[in-house]
């Protein structure tokens, strides 16, 4: 097996994803921190290996893969046992898994976390409208459907499909999970944070990136 590098910050769910992957995998990774905030995603070193100038990137002995869902896609492939349930080789079940991701990816991410957190970002702009709040709460009832007769997103195992949607509604967490309202929704995330790596993987870091959003004083507007 050749040397594993992974490229990435923990304030980043996709990198936190790929993170729960490879402990999940139990291979052993060199993690070298890419600080966004330096730019040190935009020099010309990294540019050379990723020109998206985006985090995670994986290099497997010499080879560079970017995209956390390409990564961890490889990552099983790979590395992970012959019929390793992570992602699965049965095409049905595989092709439920890939759902799920690009529902991470288009709607989760782009459509929940990132609407709200480059408006903080980039224009400084706390005054959050309540649509978009409300595009956080449709994703939560969409998760508690799928998880309404299943302990996983994705069915009865645990999949890569869980570690990329957990790293990203847990980053959400600015904004409340009712118990009560999201009983299975709850439950899954109670059950994923039980896991071994959980903390170390994306526990810690999602937590950060919550608290730095509160402390940023959001206003929800109508």
């Amino acid at each position: 097996m050749g040397k594993l590098i992974l490229y990435g910050i923990d304030l980043s769910p996709p990198v936190r994803a790929c993170r729960m992957t490879l402990k999940e995998l139990n291979l052993p990774f060199e993690y070298k921190i890419i600080d966004l905030s330096k730019g040190e995603h935009l020099t010309d070193e990294y540019c050379a290996k990723n020109p998206q100038h985006t985090v995670p990137t994986l290099e497997d002995d010499g080879h560079i893969i970017w995209d956390s869902h390409a990564i961890m896609t490889y990552l099983v492939n790979k590395y992970g046992k012959e019929n390793d349930s992570l992602y699965p080789k049965d095409l049905l079940k595989r092709a439920i898994v890939d759902q799920r991701l690009h529902l991470e990816s288009g709607v989760i991410f782009e459509g929940g976390l990132r609407s709200i957190t480059s408006q903080i970002f980039s224009g400084n702009d706390n005054n959050i409208p309540r649509s978009k709040i409300n595009a956080i709460l449709k994703i939560y009832d969409l998760l508690e459907v799928f998880l309404k007769s299943t302990p996983y997103v994705a069915g009865s195992n645990l999949t890569i499909a869980d570690f990329s949607i957990v790293s990203t509604v847990t980053t959400l967490a600015f904004i409340d999970i009712d118990d009560n309202k999201y009983p299975k929704l709850s439950t899954w995330l109670k059950r994923m944070e039980s896991s071994p790596h959980y903390h170390e993987t994306n526990g810690s870091g999602a937590q950060r990136f919550v608290n730095y959003i509160k402390s940023r004083n959001i206003v929800i507007i109508d």
